[in-house]
């Protein structure tokens, strides 16, 4: 008889596997129309990793998720993003909207200037092939920070 040992899970591991259990929650076509929705699945997605990772969620007409992409990582306070591959992206999807979103490794929500100057230059660039920027949430450890909320967008 085989006995398969296993070692235990670290913490890292196991909010790992907890965001791949959410990410089979949230499936194509589920409505991200609320910022509560929105702020508890990026929080979920984002606020385990130590180092920056810039995320989209890619949404239709009618605000239902196409897709949940992580397109860029970072260190552990930048992440360089670029907008031409944001644009690539949404068009290949046919997205109609995009909700931004990065977390902030410190732990600190509060967005940057350089978070708001990307911020503009993807609505920008999105808006030219009426692409809508929904929001860009910002996420810490115990808080989140939306752009839409703070009149930013």
């Amino acid at each position: 008889m085989d006995y398969v040992t296993t070692k235990p899970m670290t913490a890292r591991e196991v909010l790992e596997v907890a965001a791949r259990l959410l990410a089979e929650r949230y499936k194509r076509g589920d409505s991200f129309t609320s910022p509560h929705t929105s702020r508890r699945y990026l929080t979920d997605r984002l606020a385990h990793y130590e180092h920056e990772v810039f995320a989209l969620l890619f949404l239709d007409s009618q605000h239902r998720l196409i897709e949940y992409r992580e397109m860029f990582r970072g260190t552990i306070d930048a992440a360089a993003v670029y907008p031409r591959e944001v644009l690539k992206e949404a068009l290949r999807l046919n997205a109609a909207a995009v909700i931004l979103a990065h977390n902030h490794p410190s732990g600190v929500a509060e967005p940057s200037q350089a978070d708001r100057a990307i911020t503009d230059r993807l609505v920008q660039a999105l808006g030219l092939v009426d692409i809508r920027v929904l929001d860009h949430l910002v996420i810490g450890d115990q808080c989140s920070v939306s752009f839409a909320e703070r009149g930013y967008l």
